[in-house]
């Protein structure tokens, strides 16, 4: 029997692969490096690898990928063969309700679904874990954007001491081989990891206090899970090796700037949907000379 990681995937590795040189090679948890230690520290949160050093041009190097993802999105859904599930994980305030304005604002409800996912309800948690998760997984021709994720059964049961080494090495080998069986039936999937520091949470916490717009999104548990920067940190730094595979590498992304992390994305995106070699479906021949009356 082939392994996991033998098994060819519909669309190719390089769908998902950085290419060497590539601005972004620096920032994908290599599945191949032998589950090298993962340091959140040593990676930046201010970098931005893909800026211009233009403010006002990113911004708008953001709005014209959001167009191209629309147009792109316009030929994947009727094209029907592949699958995307983008993942957005990180922690409080790190711009997840924002990547997903910025980066997929623009394309058509039809086929963009996101999900936003909270502490699994009293019948969730009857079922296994990845139960829930598996019922949103996006259909063919379908882009479906997880606001948190499958994850988060890997770091508040972690960090609060909920499940024990042995179980959550467990949910690791069962969240790679879910994964592993959706990118064989046709699902690309992207997990971006939103990186932002400890001084920036807490600006971007204060000021959903200091506006009253923002009361909304704030919650007086976001202290509490606040205090627990560091565990989270090396939760999140456990999850990335262990889960970092050939047909679902991670990407961490450098969020201290909004529109950075935007532009990122969207460009990873777009290459992506461009790597796919989409097309529409073959013309009915009936319709050759068809005119309407």
């Amino acid at each position: 029997m082939p392994r996991a990681s033998d098994t060819p995937l519909p669309f190719g590795d390089a769908v998902l692969r950085a290419p060497p040189g590539s601005p972004w090679k620096a920032w994908q948890i290599d599945p191949d490096a032998g589950r090298r230690k993962v340091s959140l520290e040593a990676l930046d949160p201010g970098a931005r690898p893909f800026s211009s050093g233009d403010k006002a041009a990113d911004r708008a190097a953001v709005e014209r990928l959001a167009a191209e993802i629309d147009e792109l999105q316009n030929v994947f859904h009727p094209d029907g063969r592949y699958k995307l599930l983008v993942v957005l994980q990180g922690t409080d305030t790190s711009g997840k309700d924002g990547t997903v304005r910025g980066v997929f604002g623009r394309t058509s409800p039809l086929g963009v679904r996101t999900v936003g996912w909270k502490a699994p309800t009293e019948p969730e948690r009857a079922h296994d874990f990845l139960w829930r998760i598996h019922q949103a997984m996006p259909g063919n021709g379908e882009i479906v954007v997880f606001n948190r994720s499958h994850y988060e059964d890997v770091l508040v049961p972690v960090v609060n001491g909920w499940i024990d080494p042995a179980q959550t090495r467990q949910r690791y080998a069962h969240i790679n081989d879910f994964e592993r069986l959706l990118a064989e039936t046709g699902t690309v999937v992207l997990k971006f990891m939103l990186h932002i520091g400890f001084d920036e949470q807490r600006q971007r916490l204060q000021d959903r206090i200091d506006d009253p717009t923002k009361h909304w999104k704030f919650s007086l548990g976001d202290l509490d899970v606040r205090q627990q920067w560091a565990q989270y940190q090396q939760a999140y730094e456990n999850l990335l090796e262990a889960t970092s595979t050939p047909w679902a590498p991670w990407t961490v992304v450098p969020g201290n700037s909004k529109t950075h992390r935007n532009l990122m994305i969207a460009t990873l995106v777009r290459d992506t949907l461009k790597a796919l070699k989409l097309r529409f479906p073959p013309d009915d021949p009936r319709l050759k000379g068809l005119r309407v009356t």
